[in-house]
């Protein structure tokens, strides 16, 4: 019974981290899509927000043992909320080593 119980508490972190990245997605592309805040498109002044400069990626990464998808998104400049969404065949929770993520 417990072996039933423990399997199905891991697929339901699973589901609700996947959750928590779709929320992400639909909070942050219609922004990204838009070209930002307001005040940007209108000119007018505020604070000032200055961006992480653009990094050149490859289409692709190829896992290695131990990476995560944040220390992947820090090393490529993609967010983690871009390669779950590009790869919606990844379980977040288990990346394999030799695995082939896209990241545009």
């Amino acid at each position: 019974m417990g072996e039933k119980r423990t399997s199905f508490v891991a697929r339901l972190v699973a589901v609700l981290a996947l959750a928590g990245a779709v929320v992400v997605l639909i909070v942050a592309i219609p922004s990204a899509l838009d070209g930002g805040s307001d005040s940007a498109k209108h000119g007018k002044q505020g604070n000032t927000h200055h961006a992480k400069p653009h990094r050149t990626t490859a289409a692709t990464y190829v896992v290695k043992s131990g990476d995560t998808l944040t220390a992947i998104a820090h090393q490529t400049g993609v967010p983690v909320a871009q390669i779950l969404a590009l790869n919606p065949e990844v379980d977040p929770q288990i990346l394999i080593a030799g695995q082939t993520l896209k990241l545009r």
